[in-house]
């Protein structure tokens, strides 16, 4: 009897050590985030807000600067956790890329998925994806938190399924020129809400029919641009000094929203030439700014 009693003691034991080493190796283990975009609700909140429409047609989106500016945001609000990648949801005829949609999918740590689009320009699938991917992600403990950058109340299934994995989901929204443009159902599912106001969207949105220079020459080149982006740099340098490069490098290869912009209108200063919506330009002159930086470093 005190046989069996020692032997089942023992295996307590043992099974209340390996609780507690697993459990210490889940508390050393970071945090991690993932931001997911809904572009339907994005291209027509921000360009009701920033250009008065919701024709894509009519306003330029700088995708690119976009993401930045959210990455950057998100590793403010989650400081103690890492980015998986941000996820990046649209429609597409026959699920076909298009140039823009191409481009946003080649930007490092971005997935951009994609549902039908029908014959009215209307997203067909794009909620279902969503849904699909935060419940995987959550349920294979690949994310503690999500920030869901949409409204419709479709996504609240996607929000409780992520939820009952033990995921956060965090709501992030974009202000509203009038009413509110998400649904109810979804501001009462979700753990936290966030609403960016005007001053986020304005640099990256502008409107087709208003140049930025009027009398802007011909569209420079990558290699010009890129040079101009390593003028700005060894001027920064000069301005900042050696410790604000230290406290930037670990960033790489996503600059400070503030940063961004100031390269970007410094840019199109010198160039006179706008850069708003051009990925592949804005691309190059952050490469320019990044290359100067770390040769010095």
């Amino acid at each position: 009897m005190n046989d069996d009693l020692g032997a089942l003691s023992a295996r307590i034991d043992r099974t209340n050590e390996l609780l507690q080493r697993m459990l210490a190796e889940v508390a050393k283990t970071p945090s991690t985030h993932a931001i997911f975009v809904d572009a339907g609700y994005l291209y027509a909140a921000a360009g009701r807000l920033v250009a008065g429409t919701e024709d894509r047609r009519a306003f330029d989106l700088d995708a690119e600067g976009l993401i930045e500016a959210l990455i950057d945001r998100a590793r403010t609000i989650f400081a103690d956790s890492r980015l998986l990648r941000v996820y990046w949801y649209d429609g597409a005829r026959r699920r076909i890329h298009t140039a823009e949609q191409q481009s946003i999918a080649e930007l490092p740590d971005v997935k951009v998925r994609l549902g039908n689009l029908n014959a009215n320009n209307q997203q067909k699938g794009v909620d279902s994806l969503i849904r699909t991917d935060l419940e995987s992600l959550a349920r294979h403990r690949a994310i503690s938190d999500a920030a869901l950058l949409g409204g419709d109340e479709d996504l609240v299934s996607a929000v409780e399924a992520a939820q009952g994995y033990g995921a956060r989901v965090h709501l992030w929204g974009i202000e509203a020129p009038e009413g509110r443009n998400q649904a109810e159902p979804l501001l009462w599912e979700v753990d936290s809400q966030r609403t960016f106001d005007l001053d986020f969207f304005k640099p990256y949105v502008s409107r087709r029919t208003a140049a930025a220079y009027e009398g802007a020459g011909p569209r420079p080149s990558r290699e010009d641009v890129r040079f101009v982006g390593a003028q700005i740099a060894a001027k920064w340098l000069a301005a900042r000094g050696r410790e604000s490069l230290v406290e930037l490098l670990p960033g790489h290869p996503y600059l400070p929203g503030s940063v961004d912009q100031d390269l970007l209108v410094e840019a199109e200063g010198l160039l006179q030439y706008s850069l708003r919506g051009q990925a592949d330009l804005r691309r190059a002159l952050r490469d320019g700014f990044w290359e100067h930086l770390q040769a010095q470093y």
